[in-house]
């Protein structure tokens, strides 16, 4: 355990002194504020709270902004590191693969979590400083969990391309590939298939497993399940009546999206020649 807390430490080293701390908070706070005071203007004609409509917001930035920092943060964790020489030097060590690879999620999970809620939280403040006292505190706050462990499937995600190419440029390449699959292609591909079927074939239920297959649909539908306020707002009430999500499977899907590329990563670097 030492070891990986050793490598967590010097990612995160890494990451303050390349700036990634500071330019990801910023990033984040920047449009979590900005979402706070201009996104909640709709509030009073659906008679939401400013809290659940922010959540709304911050779900749908989440979406496009977690799993880029993600992917960031790893694409190149061992690629890069074997272009440099310092992966061999840090082999040569008393080592396991599986500590480097763990070690690594550590570090760079650790910078993402701390962005995230330093980020989030700046625009929960606003919101209590100017709106008071709101009921969906508890949703809140699990939006911005929900929101590390999101960003943990896409560094998980990017180890996995950083293992199977053999340059930088080309694992960055990967990585933009697969941000754009999970962001956008895989729901411009299921809203093609719901618009052909027209409801003969996919019924609520089957929607509601397909949403499961993709770690983004997961997240959003974790988050604007979570409050009857964030429920309306976004109009997810007759999905969720319909097909009877479960809270607690979308959350073990999303952390099935963490483990599963988690454990393929250590599996390929096991295997992988330096």
């Amino acid at each position: 355990m030492r070891a990986v807390l050793l490598i967590a430490g010097k990612e995160v080293r890494d990451g303050l002194r390349n700036r990634w701390v500071a330019a990801i908070t910023g990033l984040l706070a920047v449009f979590a504020l900005s979402l706070a005071f201009l996104g909640t203007a709709p509030t009073g004609t659906v008679k939401v709270s400013a809290l659940a409509a922010t959540m709304v917001s911050l779900a749908s930035l989440s979406i496009f902004l977690l799993p880029l920092i993600g992917l960031l943060l790893s694409f190149d964790a061992i690629v890069g590191e074997a272009e440099r020489g310092t992966l061999a030097l840090m082999l040569a060590y008393p080592v396991a693969r599986w500590q480097v690879i763990f070690g690594k999620f550590l570090g760079h999970l650790t910078i993402l979590g701390f962005a995230t809620v330093l980020g989030y939280g700046v625009a929960g403040a606003a919101i209590a400083l100017t709106s008071g006292v709101e009921d969906e505190w508890g949703g809140f706050l699990l939006l911005i969990g929900s929101s590390i462990l999101f960003g943990a499937v896409f560094i998980a995600l990017g180890y996995v391309v950083s293992l199977m190419v053999r340059e930088r440029a080309t694992a960055g390449g990967v990585a933009i590939g697969v941000w754009l699959l999970f962001v956008l292609v895989y729901d411009l591909a299921l809203l093609g298939i719901l618009v052909a079927d027209q409801g003969r074939t996919l019924g609520a239920q089957a929607v509601a497993w397909l949403l499961l297959l993709n770690p983004a649909d997961a997240f959003r539908t974790l988050n604007l399940l979570a409050t009857p306020d964030a429920r309306l707002f976004s109009g997810l009430s007759g999905l969720a009546e319909q097909a009877r999500i479960s809270l607690s499977a979308v959350a073990a899907a999303l952390v099935l999206w963490v483990v599963v590329p988690l454990a393929a990563s250590m599996a390929l670097f096991r295997r992988k020649q330096i």
